[in-house]
């Protein structure tokens, strides 16, 4: 073997290691609009393989919804430039309500999928085991919240719309000064595909 052919070998390696495969199980969309204008649909792959629990109830709130609450209408009431878009609060619509469909709040699944991306959508918490509705998408890699907050899928389309989003003006608590709705979300029916992203060792 050649000098040549080991190194792309090791690259090759170090970069499978890196990428893993996962199954994208669940695909969901939200229509958004923005001070009342539609900008564009984005399209979420969810990782059920990886994290059931919270991809069951992320996909019950995009849908049929818990006691007639989802996630059509809501708002995405916090969006950080270069950060992160953060919305599904079911419950007030400005980030200071939560439920879910396993009581008022969940425990943290795992942490096995990375924010190492643009595009990975986690569970929003205020602490350890305190998901319920919330969820933000990151727009950079954001490492720091590793081992903090549950991802739990991938953007597959729509990145522009979160650069739509995050062109919003907002004021000193990140909250646009125009709304960012959520007009329709629901299930894409798709058989089952891999994708690749980064994952826990």
């Amino acid at each position: 073997m050649g000098i040549g052919t080991l190194v792309l070998c090791l690259v090759v390696c170090f970069l499978s290691v890196q990428a893993g495969e996962v199954v994208v199980t669940d695909k969901v969309f939200f229509d958004i609009s923005i001070d009342d204008e539609p900008v564009g649909r984005i399209v979420i792959g969810l990782f059920g393989d990886i994290v059931p629990k919270t991809t069951k109830n992320f996909v019950v709130l995009a849908s049929d919804g818990l006691d007639g609450k989802t996630y059509a209408g809501t708002q995405f009431h916090r969006v950080i430039k270069g950060f992160m878009i953060q919305g599904g609060d079911v419950i007030n619509g400005d980030g200071t309500g939560t439920t879910s469909i396993y009581g008022h709040l969940f425990e943290d699944e795992n942490f096995t999928v990375k924010h190492s991306e643009p595009g990975i959508i986690s569970m929003a918490n205020s602490g350890p085991d305190s998901n319920g509705c919330q969820f933000f998408i990151t727009s950079a890699p954001t490492p720091w919240l590793d081992g903090k907050h549950v991802a739990f899928g991938k953007v597959l389309s729509g990145l522009d719309v979160i650069s739509k989003i995050e062109d919003s003006k907002t004021d000193e608590e990140a909250k646009p000064l125009t709304p960012v709705v959520i007009t329709k979300s629901g299930i894409i029916p798709s058989e089952p595909e891999k994708i690749s992203i980064d994952t826990a060792e």
